[in-house]
């Protein structure tokens, strides 16, 4: 959803969920609310409905023919942000230096699968994604997460906190797969997600790698010999044999 505020933007947002898109112009905000309920607002549930029905105040039509000292004297605080938000305002600012916290890649299979090859390839590859992203900013994070929906759409999340954080794809995807072999057996699956949170910034990520097995150590660096390969001559320049599956 795309339009002048944060409020306006959350409705467009709203209005054309799960795959459509949708713009509120400045331009049209006023004929666009006029009509609309004012359960719209985020924070009017039933009680505040309730107490804005006896007053009247069904749509956002009925909110603007208030004055803004009359909406303040019968609800508060509450009336000044309502007088506002009748008219389309909101001065709250937008930033767009939110602290990113966590880092997952998903994604929906075309027909649901139980196939173990299938399904570790794909935990690879997102494993990957996750790991090119967290490098990409500078991050690690403490906690691994995988995400499984099945046929009947119950989801499924496992999770697994690391003792130190990572950015290493290598590790997120060992993580992930322990994880899944957990549930693996319970599918067919129609999605799979991998996930990195509990972030922080890369500068003690994989200091000493995975005590419980040796070979992490040696793992990481040939994945960072890898990104470097990558990184100038494409990122098809080296891969993974799993990849592929």
């Amino acid at each position: 959803g795309l339009s002048h505020n944060k409020f306006l933007a959350k409705v467009a947002s709203d209005r054309d969920k799960p795959r459509g898109f949708s713009v509120i112009g400045r331009a049209e905000t006023a004929s666009f609310l006029g009509e609309q309920q004012v359960s719209l607002i985020w924070g009017v549930g039933q009680q505040a409905q309730a107490s804005l029905a006896k007053a009247g105040i069904r749509t956002f039509s009925d909110l603007r023919r208030w004055d803004r000292r009359d909406l303040i004297a019968r609800f508060g605080s509450f009336g000044e942000r309502l007088y506002h938000l009748a008219r389309g305002e909101d001065h709250r600012p937008v930033s767009s230096r939110t602290p990113v916290k966590s880092i997952s890649n998903e994604t929906t299979f075309g027909e649901d699968t139980k196939d173990s090859g299938i399904l570790d390839g794909h935990i690879w590859r997102l494993a990957e994604k996750v790991s090119d992203r967290a490098k990409a900013r500078d991050l690690a994070g403490r906690t691994v997460t995988l995400k499984l929906k099945r046929a009947n759409h119950r989801l499924l999340t496992r999770q697994s906190g690391l003792s130190e954080p990572t950015q290493i794809a290598d590790r997120i995807y060992r993580t992930a797969r322990t994880l899944f072999d957990q549930v693996g057996d319970e599918g067919p699956y129609r999605l799979l997600g991998v996930g990195l949170s509990h972030l922080e910034t890369a500068a003690e990520a994989d200091a000493s790698g995975d005590l419980l097995d040796p070979g992490s150590r040696i793992r990481a660096a040939a994945e960072r010999a890898s990104d470097r390969i990558r990184n100038k001559f494409g990122p098809d320049a080296i891969m993974k044999g799993r990849s592929l599956r």
